[in-house]
């Protein structure tokens, strides 16, 4: 167990090798009730989030199919600095729900209400839910034997969630693997725990969470982002949408930048021989110096990798300092595994 933004959470409960593998190949079971559940309501609840977040709710509108629609987004300074990521639910015409991270809880709440002045809104945080991630190639077809909704949850789409009165299932995800994200009323939390367990899916901590999201590519908030990076430099330029002429906060400083042109870019590193990636390292390539942001080693690809802001003139190779020597990398496009598959060749091609 370790501190982890004012929670004890599991870094592993066994093996973090056997966690990690479990979920690429089967399905595993992690306890994510540290996030945080903030409900957005009124009148005024979609204007309000048009403006708050870069991504655009409106996309959100109910389908044909009337599933519950999901967003990935991000909350952006006035200078285009990132506040936090975030997923965003549309739960009804004035109804939505964020899931924001744990270690950001106290200035996003604060930044939304911030936000939010004579606005007809209710901002109301859920500490009274519990979350629960099932992901891995057979998690959804084992919650849908557990839940009695399980007939939804099979049909539905990716980035869809469905109601059943407290709980609400969401076909999302941090590993880079199919499954469901399940937020759940925290009386209720143990015994679906439980339940889930008892069908054979691995519990698993930070540990194997950290490493699978790496290998998908996925940024995480303090260390490949934070509020001195922009979108544009860590790989999520496509999460703003100015697809309209919407205001949002950060546009304009975000159009000024790529007019201007960037100067760094977000890659993978894939490390030639023995040692571990880690944040902080600095990468010399062709194009200038960069730094590793966040790196482990890949149980998948039995080899150090690494997300990197480089130059944006880097090419193919570089070097990474590791204890005063310098080791060569592979720099490559993201994801390196994504539904179980190995996305780059470690002979340097891409597929």
């Amino acid at each position: 167990m370790v501190e982890f933004a004012g929670w004890q959470m599991p870094l592993y409960y066994g093996s973090q090798l056997d966690e990690h593998h479990a979920v690429r190949n089967h399905a595993g079971l992690f306890d994510i009730s540290h996030m945080t559940v903030v409900d957005v309501s009124g009148a005024d609840a979609e204007r309000y989030l048009r403006y708050v977040l870069a991504n655009d709710v409106s996309k959100l509108h109910s389908a044909e199919d009337g599933q519950c629609r999901a967003l990935y987004s991000l909350m952006l300074r006035e200078d285009g600095g990132i506040m936090d990521d975030l997923i965003v639910y549309r739960l009804s015409a004035n109804g939505y729900r964020l899931v924001v991270n744990a270690a950001t809880r106290e200035k996003d709440l604060a930044w939304l209400l911030g936000q939010a002045g004579r606005q007809s809104l209710e901002i109301l945080e859920r500490p009274d839910l519990a979350m629960i991630a099932v992901q891995g190639p057979q998690a959804r077809e084992l919650v849908a034997q557990t839940l009695p909704s399980g007939e939804a949850l099979l049909a539905l789409a990716p980035f869809c969630a469905h109601r059943d009165d407290e709980t609400m299932v969401a076909r999302t995800g941090y590993t880079g693997e199919d499954g469901f994200e399940i937020i759940v009323a925290g009386a209720q939390a143990p015994a679906l725990w439980a339940e889930l367990h008892a069908l054979g899916i691995a519990a698993c901590g930070l540990g194997a969470r950290d490493t699978l999201r790496l290998e998908a590519g996925l940024n995480l908030y303090g260390l490949d982002m934070d509020e001195t990076v922009s979108p544009l430099e860590c790989g999520l330029r496509w999460t703003v949408d100015t697809q309209t002429d919407r205001d949002f906060i950060g546009r304009r400083a975000l159009e000024r930048q790529a007019a201007d042109g960037v100067k760094f870019v977000q890659a993978g590193l894939i490390l030639e021989g023995n040692g571990v990636l880690r944040a902080g390292y600095v990468v010399h390539t062709a194009g200038g110096e960069g730094k590793v942001t966040s790196g482990t080693y890949s149980p998948t690809l039995a080899r150090s990798v690494a997300l990197a802001r480089l130059p944006v003139d880097a090419q193919n190779d570089g070097e990474v300092v590791i204890r005063n020597h310098r080791h060569a990398v592979r720099i490559v496009k993201t994801p390196f595994v994504r539904h179980g598959k190995i996305k780059v060749d470690l002979e340097n091609k891409l597929h």
